[in-house]
């Protein structure tokens, strides 16, 4: 039966750690739809069809591949399962977005405009004030910083627990973070709340994204936030964007310390692979002033 073999392929995939949420919610929907037209193997025409009911080109190319990654498992167990094309449903067009790198200006404008909220007496401001500098200055992801529970500010750093892939990883803080958020978790100590999450709404409970996209969105105008010519406007998650930057342009011009600094900034932004921190880097004045440089010395016959 195809919901037996599903159910395999899915404990497979989140016993190897990953998540599989949105995948396994598709295929279920796919196995759904071919067991009631009476299959027991998977037809390309079934998978066509199910995926063409998609409302738009992108879902329906998900759709295919997903069931196609599924079908080329089991038909390495049994050749009778079919495997459709893979541009069946067009070529997907991706193109990465360029993301804002933030100057230190900007990210102070950003903060202030967020110790300007309102109610001034309450503790909104300094949670979002606390929120953005931490992100800026650590490079989370905003799903974990969100995911902070009080108890994992610890002396030795911050603990991010089972984030991608099930993994947990320590983040020391520098002596300015570190001050920062311990300011600020003694007002968070004070809050009496049915929760532990570090960051708390108004209304006393965990803060959700939607409402820190929200605030994020209705800050930028004061913060004089805006797109730069051919860019879309910043979003929170180009703070991670500038802190991989920001952390390479530290390290200089010397290749073994480029070397280890980015297989170190690979460990502290949990990250699998080092190519997975290829994806955050963003050609900046300071950077391919170094790629020049060793350039340079390379065309000249010295060391790069």
């Amino acid at each position: 039966m195809l919901s037996e073999d599903m159910t395999r392929y899915v404990d497979l995939h989140r016993g190897l750690g990953f998540r599989f949420r949105t995948q396994h919610g598709l295929l279920r929907s796919f196995v759904v739809f071919a067991e009631s037209h009476g299959d027991a193997l998977i037809q390309s025409r079934r998978v066509l069809d199910w995926a063409s009911h998609a409302p738009s080109a992108p879902q329906r190319r998900n759709r295919l591949i997903t069931v196609r990654r599924f079908a080329l498992a089991l038909q390495a167990e049994d050749t009778r399962h079919e495997v459709p094309p893979a541009d069946a449903m067009g070529r997907e067009s991706f193109r990465r977005r360029t993301p804002h790198i933030y100057t230190p200006d900007e990210i102070s404008r950003l903060t202030g405009a967020a110790a300007g909220m309102l109610p001034a007496e309450s503790d909104r401001p300094r949670t979002y004030v606390t929120l953005f500098g931490l992100l800026a200055a650590t490079g989370l992801r905003i799903s974990e910083a969100l995911a902070l529970n009080l108890d994992d500010v610890t002396a030795d750093g911050l603990i991010i627990r089972q984030t991608k892939f099930q993994k947990s990883r320590l983040l020391p803080l520098h002596t300015s973070t570190r001050a920062a958020l311990d300011e600020y978790v003694s007002i968070r100590k004070r809050v009496k709340t049915s929760t532990e999450r570090l960051f708390l709404s108004g209304k006393g409970d965990a803060l959700g994204y939607n409402t820190v996209r929200g605030v994020f969105s209705r800050l930028a105008r004061p913060a004089s936030l805006s797109a730069r010519s051919g860019q879309r406007a910043p979003r929170i998650h180009d703070l991670r964007h500038t802190f991989a930057v920001r952390a390479l342009e530290e390290c200089g011009n010397e290749p073994n310390a480029v070397a280890r600094h980015l297989a170190a900034l690979t460990t502290y932004l949990g990250h699998a692979h080092v190519t997975d921190t290829y994806w955050y880097l963003q050609a900046t004045p300071v950077l391919m002033t170094g790629i020049a440089v060793l350039g340079e010395a390379a065309y000249q016959g010295g060391e790069a």
